[in-house]
């Protein structure tokens, strides 16, 4: 059984990381969306909410769990067997992170394969950091949330 792990921190999924999630599915039997415990920045969301809204959001996929981590990502991914780490590339800044990142997984887990996919056209200006950006002030996300994550975030910031 090929199994992937989409790590990262979700705060929050959108649709970009959704759209990911989905096509991981032709590629791998099984997928595992980890949700990261420890994070350099504040998280909006609890790590608790953070792997909730994820399971509400991929409910609707067989194949794929959700879950989360703390520690070191390539160590989890060999303790749930994974052949591949799948993240997403969005613009040449981020092939710059994720190649130093990829560098250093292979060293400690060479088993591991590091997969790249490109986001789609439509999702390319998405990212967690900039929908809670906006939405703290009130913009209308809801093109590039989940409608639950939606919810969430008008909730977050009082503004239901």
């Amino acid at each position: 059984m090929r199994i992937a792990i989409y790590p990262g921190g979700f705060d929050p999924v959108t649709n970009g990381h959704l759209d990911l999630v989905s096509r991981m599915t032709h590629l791998f039997d099984r997928v595992v969306v980890a949700v990261v415990k420890g994070r350099d920045k504040g998280s909006l969301f609890e790590w608790s909410e953070r792997i909730e809204l994820v399971r509400q959001a991929v409910a609707g996929l067989p194949t794929v769990e959700v879950d989360g981590f703390d520690g070191l990502m390539v160590e989890y991914a060999q303790r749930k067997g994974a052949v591949a780490v799948v993240r997403g590339i969005r613009a040449v800044s981020d092939f710059e992170a994720e190649f130093d990142m990829a560098m250093m997984n292979h060293k400690m887990a060479p088993n591991i394969e590091s997969v790249y996919l490109m986001a789609r056209q439509e999702h390319l200006l998405i990212s967690a950091t900039r929908i809670r950006e906006v939405s703290r002030l009130g913009y209308d996300v809801s093109d590039f949330v989940p409608a639950h994550v939606w919810a969430a975030l008008r909730q977050k910031y009082g503004q239901e």
